[in-house]
């Protein structure tokens, strides 16, 4: 691809390495909630759960993969609270330092490996990733996306970064604005590079789960979609 949508590129985000220093990793995520609640993360999952969240039964559970610091489930329990509805959130993540830490957001946090999901078939209400798949090679992706699949009861939900050199460009610039760490700065920019076009997440998907789904784009770069599981 040319123009303002290069080439998915892997690239290598610091924050992915298992051994980085606790303190930074903390830091760094501080930073990626920031960046989640002006940039559109928080409103575009917001967004493609809606529906799903007005037809849940009250104590539905949903689990969020790669949770961070749980900013997501918290949007989602506040939501589901102006529904007049209780949502039971679990939250997993590969980062000790973040399923140890007092994140509220989740009731729930589990250190656990998102391609082996330790969770039983169709025992979870609905599944969310945000802004994880773009961190796998399409291999791992489809893997992610199959285990997401068998895990969830009801919905499947993902929201990623659209591809483009102007969102990396804007993230670039306003990561200095913010006072991001270095770190943040540079995984953000990998992050937008490693971002997918419609037809490559409705393809990840397709292939994972034998169904195409529709792909939305949302304000600030963002694609979601989601689907009922298939077994």
């Amino acid at each position: 691809m040319t123009g303002l949508t290069p080439s998915r590129r892997r690239g290598v985000e610091i924050l992915d390495n298992p051994s980085i220093d606790p303190d930074l990793m903390r830091r760094s995520m501080r930073d990626v909630e920031t960046a989640n609640s002006l940039f559109g993360g928080k409103r575009a999952a917001l967004a493609e759960l809606e529906d799903t969240l007005a037809v849940l039964h009250d104590g539905a559970t949903f689990l969020d993969v790669g949770t961070g610091r749980g900013d997501i489930p918290a949007a989602v329990k506040q939501r589901a609270k102006e529904l007049g509805k209780c949502v039971r959130t679990i939250g997993i993540d590969q980062s000790l330092p973040l399923v140890t830490g007092n994140y509220p957001g989740n009731d729930v946090v589990v250190l656990g490996d998102a391609l082996s999901l330790p969770f039983a078939d169709a025992s979870v209400d609905v599944v969310l990733a945000s802004q994880l798949l773009h961190h796998f090679p399409e291999k791992g992706a489809t893997l992610l996306v199959r285990e997401m699949n068998r895990v969830a009861r009801h919905r499947v939900v993902i929201s990623d970064l659209r591809r483009s050199v102007m969102a990396a460009t804007g993230l670039w610039i306003g990561s200095f604005l913010l006072g991001f760490h270095p770190v943040s700065r540079h995984d953000g920019v990998v992050s937008v590079m490693r971002g997918f076009v419609p037809s490559e997440l409705a393809e990840i998907v397709s292939k994972a789960t034998g169904q195409r789904p529709i792909v939305t784009r949302r304000l600030g770069f963002r694609l979601t979609t989601s689907w009922t599981p298939t077994r």
